[in-house]
């Protein structure tokens, strides 16, 4: 092995490429944005019930999942939640998968209490890009169990755009 001095893509492009690259302001310089949202369940939902929490707007937007957080009051014993986004189409109009567990997959909201969002982000620091035309719908939805009438979701995303 040996030692190494390396930069991060954001770096280099910045400081050691010639000509320089801009990097977007979702990467560097970016404003930090929240989307606050509250739901109390209207009846009951079977399994796979959703609920569509927040639109991010359009463009170039990170959403920075550990700062995100959710209080959960699913009262339905051993109920997970999958969190993710609905379709949606890129800059160039083409359409984008809905991903219903994009960002969380099974999270265990048996007892109430909070969670933050992006946990099946790992490998990208907990955070998701999306860039879109129009908007990025973030949905909830009951992974195996009903939800039940009055159940509560409160929480925020914060995500960065410019």
């Amino acid at each position: 092995m040996a030692v190494t001095t390396q930069e991060s893509t954001e770096y280099a492009n910045t400081y050691t490429t010639t000509p320089a690259v801009k990097n977007p302001p979702s990467d560097v310089h970016g404003r930090l944005r929240i989307a606050f949202f509250t739901h109390d369940q209207s009846g009951a939902g079977d399994a796979t019930s959703s609920v569509a929490v927040a639109k991010l707007p359009p463009g170039k937007v990170r959403l920075i999942g550990k700062l995100s957080q959710a209080y959960v009051n699913w009262t339905t014993a051993a109920a997970t939640l999958d969190c993710g986004w609905d379709a949606y189409n890129d800059f160039d109009g083409a359409a984008v998968a809905a991903d219903v567990d994009g960002l969380d997959n099974g999270v265990s909201v048996e007892t109430a209490g909070s969670f933050n969002f992006g946990s099946a982000l790992a490998a990208t620091g907990y955070t998701k890009s999306f860039e879109s035309r129009d908007g990025v719908d973030i949905r909830v939805s009951s992974t195996d169990t009903a939800i039940v009438a009055g159940d509560d979701l409160v929480g925020y995303l914060i995500y960065v755009v410019d």
